[in-house]
């Protein structure tokens, strides 16, 4: 996925592409932070291991809806874990763009709402 990703334009394709292997990533990253609760360390540690398991709800040999399960997955776990951890903390241990985690996670409570 990451060799695929790689190799498309910059948008909103390449962010998706990018999606899992990133989260994976900022997971490990996050994993070994002291400022991260630990009941977002093992949310975060159940998406890895959500991802990486053969066993899925939908099989992943069907077109669309079979890595679905994950992507749903992974972002209610990483939306959980995001409500625990400090907001700077989160985007520093996101190994790319993060544009697409920011859209993902919603506004921050403590930023002024724009008009």
């Amino acid at each position: 996925m990451i060799a695929f990703a790689s190799r498309l334009p910059d948008g909103l394709m390449r962010q998706v592409a990018e999606f899992l292997p990133s989260c994976v990533a900022a997971a490990r990253a996050l994993r070994k932070n002291p400022d991260v609760p630990r009941r977002a360390k093992v949310a975060l540690l159940i998406a890895v291991v959500w991802v990486v398991s053969p066993i899925d709800l939908l099989p992943e040999f069907l077109p669309v809806i079979g890595p679905l399960d994950d992507v749903v997955a992974v972002i209610l776990l990483l939306r959980y874990a995001a409500r625990c951890v400090p907001r700077e903390t989160m985007l520093a241990a996101w190994p790319t763009d993060p544009r697409l985690l920011i859209r993902l996670l919603g506004r921050d409570r403590a930023e002024p709402a724009r008009s």
